[in-house]
């Protein structure tokens, strides 16, 4: 054989495995709504860049007639690219292989592609699509599950993992996303659970749909195992490029400095009026990061879940930032068990990959009830608490209202290491609100007044001219400055300038026992 049809075999060989399982598999992923694994990659990376690995990898089981079956790159597509032009490494279950079910070798490929993410110091990324363990391969499919899951946990805090569930992901396949940083997910198409409807209804009784059971709208709201939901897979793919661009490669690198068209020193006057008069009355804490934030830009993170408190990336100066803030809308932005949760694990992935933490406080307290305390609150409370003391990057906090309590000391406080603390003039701190402190404090005096009701009130509004501000605060040192709201963006700016060359040491140790 010449040189030349050596190179059309290596060509034909090539288109074949192009076409997956076939023409008609491929019909019929597009009938269900979905994309191939190969489409996938093109829309999500830098068009021509991926260079594919592996491709012509099968499978080599020989059980239960396997041997004549035919598996083009065994069900999984792995290679790199670039994204917004810095390299990727990524992998893509093919569902039109035998439903992408995980093989020996199909692990074996995504081992490698994530052994190479790492040497190189990359984020991998992660699309799934399959029908879980391949049966006929028995514990070697096992196997590959547990290969994965170790590497994703030597991956952690070491390079960005994402994970794309674009079909079914059943049984020990859900447990490699959940040890990634982010999960996304699209309507309908979506599909997580540890046991299908099948076997909850044989086991419990319980009859449920799949998309009422590991639907994207389930795991982005009410189980808060997802981080993104989208309508669509072309805006998924977007939302991951535009995660992407907040984030550094690795561990050891700095996020990308953008060019910012905003005026580090705008002033935002609207943020003067924003807090109402009335301490009970809510507003939107959005719009304060909308009017901080570069050009009003804020990708929220799990914006279904714990709405009560809100979690995502900015930009400050062309900075990339984690920004929380309490949710005065929502449960008045009390901290419950989600929230906890929802915040620390946030604070973590920032302090992993060398985001500065910006916190925006309006904390009446966390939330008190028998359910709360049932589940756990105590524990779930500690995370936070923990989180933000074990962060080493630059933080900083600005009290808005509320800062009550033990929630008060949860929320960034001085006292567990944040950099610089600000105030604005409306901030109430103080061990608890003034209703209830009156009612503890003034108590003999409300009851023997001739007016309790009158008197309650006047004890309260006592309270809270002596207490409720951020004065006390500052005169003991745990307030770095009363600063103007509308120069809130400006000040942020300046203090995050400030503290890039922040080293902060801790004491030598495998690791923390975080509180799970």
């Amino acid at each position: 054989m010449s040189t030349e049809q050596k190179i059309r075999e290596m060509q034909n060989k090539k288109r074949s495995l192009q076409q997956g399982g076939g023409v008609s598999r491929i019909e019929k992923q597009h009938k269900s709504g979905k994309l191939t694994a190969r489409e996938r990659i093109e829309k999500l990376v830098d068009p021509g860049s991926f260079a594919e690995v592996d491709s012509f990898v099968t499978h080599r089981c020989t059980e239960f007639g396997m041997e004549k079956e035919n598996a083009p790159a065994d069900g999984v597509i792995i290679g790199y690219a670039t994204i917004n032009n810095r390299p990727v490494y990524l992998y893509s279950q093919d569902f039109t292989v035998r439903g992408g079910s995980l093989g020996e070798m199909h692990a074996k490929k995504i081992t490698k592609i994530m052994d190479m993410a790492m040497k190189m110091g990359c984020p991998i990324l992660c699309i799934n699509d399959s029908g879980g363990a391949r049966i006929q391969e028995g514990i070697d499919s096992l196997s590959g599950y547990g290969e994965i899951f170790f590497r994703n946990t030597m991956a952690s805090g070491v390079i960005p993992q994402i994970s794309v569930i674009l079909g079914p992901c059943a049984g020990g396949a859900v447990y490699s996303p959940a040890l990634t940083d982010f999960i996304f997910m699209v309507d309908h198409i979506s599909k997580m659970f540890i046991t299908g409807p099948q076997v909850v209804q044989a086991a419990t009784g319980e009859q449920v749909t799949e998309e009422d059971l590991g639907g994207a709208q389930t795991h982005n709201q009410v189980s808060g195992v997802a981080h993104f939901k989208y309508s669509t897979e072309e805006e998924c793919f977007t939302g991951i490029r535009s995660l992407l661009s907040y984030l550094p490669q690795n561990n050891l690198e700095d996020t990308l400095i953008y060019n910012s068209n905003d005026d580090l020193n705008r002033l935002a006057p609207e943020l003067n009026s924003i807090i109402p008069d009335n301490p009970n009355k809510s507003y939107d804490v959005k719009e304060v990061i909308r009017h901080i934030v570069d050009n009003g830009e804020f990708l929220e993170v799990q914006s279904l879940f714990a709405q009560n408190i809100v979690v995502g990336f900015a930009r400050l100066n062309g900075r990339s930032i984690g920004l929380i803030a309490n949710q005065p809308k929502v449960k008045a932005g009390a901290l419950d068990i989600d929230a906890s949760d929802k915040a620390a694990r946030f604070i973590r992935f920032c302090n992993c990959f060398n985001v500065p933490i910006v916190t925006l406080t309006d904390v009446p307290a966390f939330l008190p009830g028998i359910d709360q305390e049932y589940n756990g609150i105590i524990r779930h409370g500690a995370k936070l608490l923990y989180a933000y003391s074990e962060a080493t990057v630059p933080k900083v906090n600005v009290i808005l209202r509320k800062a009550y309590g033990g929630a008060y000391i949860a929320m960034s406080s001085k006292h567990l290491g944040t950099d610089l603390v600000y105030a604005w003039p409306t901030a109430e701190i103080a061990v608890m609100g003034p209703e209830g402190a009156a009612n503890i404090i003034f108590r003999k005096e409300i009851e023997k007044a001739e007016d309790p009701v009158a008197k309650r009130q006047e004890k309260i509004q006592e309270y809270r001219d002596r207490f409720t501000n951020p004065y006390a605060a500052a005169a003991r040192g745990y307030i770095d400055d009363v600063i103007e709201p509308e120069a809130t963006r400006p000040r942020l700016i300046s203090a995050l300038e400030m503290l890039q060359s922040k080293r902060e040491t801790r004491p030598p140790k495998k690791h923390g026992n975080i509180p799970l």
